[in-house]
């Protein structure tokens, strides 16, 4: 039951980027007109899915602490992000106003790989390991 429970967080950002890959153009907000005024040299670059695979990233570690927390475990969240971001890409080929995008999926690799990245700094590792051996007693 606990393997299940840890699986959440993630079942949760991979729905809430379902959602969100299923509005229209026109209905999708987004805050990429502000980052592309702020950073110009970055406009093909969409935040949106850069946030979106961070945050999938760190779920998916989560949910695979502590048996797979080194560096191999570390490169099965960031193929399954991608994989996961191939999914996505397909699903927005049939949503009006979207479009299926390589650039968003290596946007999609950039944000996982960086949040394995950033859980690989000493003190997020020493972090995540006590919030999961923590979580083991509950």
């Amino acid at each position: 039951m606990h393997r299940i429970v840890r699986w959440l967080p993630a079942v949760a950002c991979m729905a809430a980027i379902f959602y969100l890959s299923h509005q229209t153009g026109d209905d999708l907000g987004t805050l990429l007109p502000f980052f592309q005024r702020l950073l110009p040299a970055m406009e093909s670059f969409d935040w949106g899915h850069f946030f979106a695979y961070f945050g999938l990233a760190l779920t998916y570690y989560w949910a695979l602490l502590p048996r797979l927390s080194g560096w191999g475990g570390k490169a099965l969240v960031v193929l399954l992000s991608v994989l996961y971001g191939v999914t996505d890409e397909f699903h927005q080929r049939f949503v009006e106003g979207r479009m299926s995008d390589v650039r968003d999926l290596r946007n999609d690799a950039i944000g996982a790989a960086l949040a394995m990245l950033f859980v690989s700094l000493p003190a997020i590792d020493r972090l995540l390991r006590r919030a999961s051996d923590a979580s083991k007693k509950y």
